[in-house]
């Protein structure tokens, strides 16, 4: 591999590692319950950096890929040339001497007048051998240039395919993630770049069928259903342990019936976030139900002035409430 091609490959498996830290699903060691409220795990925004990084790095590959491809173009050029020129030469010759038949040492002879003559004419055979040797042999050289030159420049357009497409799959993965959990107006990049992958809840595998409130409400006295408990769980697993509230009356949504939860940023209460920290914990909070949403049944989440539809993803909110102070969780 060449030097360049070297650097390619760096490039593309640097793009790549930032690719996988977005899409790939977390190991059962790596998915083991998590402290939101301990930090040190990369935010969407350390990996969306990284990828910015990544993508220039990529780009200046391209680059002195592209670089490359004009030198070799043109050491192309100047082969073939010396290729049609030297083709030409031979050509001449070979149609020279099926004219003039080839001169071999007897001919000499025959046509030779005295020794000096012989003699004269011998060199002169020499000369012709050794004049025709030198330009075969220029000539497979420089179509071991062209050979070598070639197989550079397709290792080269091989490498900038490979970054190209490292590249668009890093750029379409980032867009995704970030599209995903409410991009930059909701999140401002403070959310976990990876969640915990939660365990299926009643139902997913025979399409939801509709629940009763049948089981007791940890939070309230009240009740909830079989699946809004399971998720009720999860998220308590996935280590978010801050104040929440699930089953209250007073609407006709999903709190009456025990399908909904709304989960605080303080350890005690309700209160609009005004810190990174409550911002992050709500965002991460928001990431780990929807993409787990499959999962766990999710049938909305509100968050932020945002609201997020499995089948349309977000959109702003205008309901009753901000939701600045909870994250929302509505099963269907």
């Amino acid at each position: 591999m060449t030097p360049l091609g070297r650097r390619c490959a760096a490039a593309v498996a640097a793009a790549a590692t930032a690719v996988a830290l977005l899409t790939a699903p977390l190991s059962p060691a790596s998915a083991a319950p998590n402290n939101p409220d301990a930090g040190g795990n990369a935010t969407l925004g350390d990996v969306l950096e990284s990828t910015g990084k990544r993508y220039l790095e990529a780009k200046a590959v391209l680059d002195a890929s592209k670089k490359k491809q004009a030198e070799i173009t043109k050491q192309l050029d100047a082969a073939q040339a010396d290729v049609d020129r030297l083709t030409k030469q031979v050509g001449e010759m070979a149609s020279q001497q099926y004219r003039q038949g080839r001169l071999t040492g007897p001919s000499l002879m025959l046509g030779s007048a005295d020794p000096t003559g012989f003699i004269s004419r011998m060199t002169s055979l020499n000369e012709l051998a050794a004049h025709n040797d030198a330009k075969l042999h220029e000539f497979l050289e420089a179509r071991d240039t062209i050979d070598r030159a070639k197989a550079e420049l397709d290792a080269e357009v091989a490498s900038e395919q490979k970054a190209l497409a490292a590249i668009d799959k890093q750029k379409k993965e980032a867009e995704k993630a970030l599209t995903l959990v409410g991009g930059n107006v909701t999140t401002r990049g403070l959310v976990t770049a990876t969640s915990p992958i939660a365990a299926p809840g009643p139902g997913a595998n025979s399409g939801w069928p509709a629940e009763s409130c049948t089981q007791d409400d940890p939070t309230t006295s009240g009740c909830l259903t079989p699946r809004t408990l399971h998720a009720y769980n999860e998220v308590k697993k996935a280590g978010f342990n801050r104040f929440v509230g699930c089953f209250r009356t007073g609407d006709i949504w999903e709190h009456p019936k025990g399908r909904a939860c709304d989960w605080s940023l303080q350890n005690s209460g309700f209160s609009v976030w005004d810190t990174d920290d409550e911002l992050k914990y709500g965002n991460d909070l928001m990431a780990f139900l929807v993409r787990n949403a499959d999962r766990l049944g999710i049938l909305y989440v509100i968050w932020n002035q945002m609201v997020w539809f499995p089948a349309t993803g977000w959109s702003a909110y205008s309901g009753d409430s901000t939701h600045e102070d909870h994250v929302h969780m509505s099963i269907v």
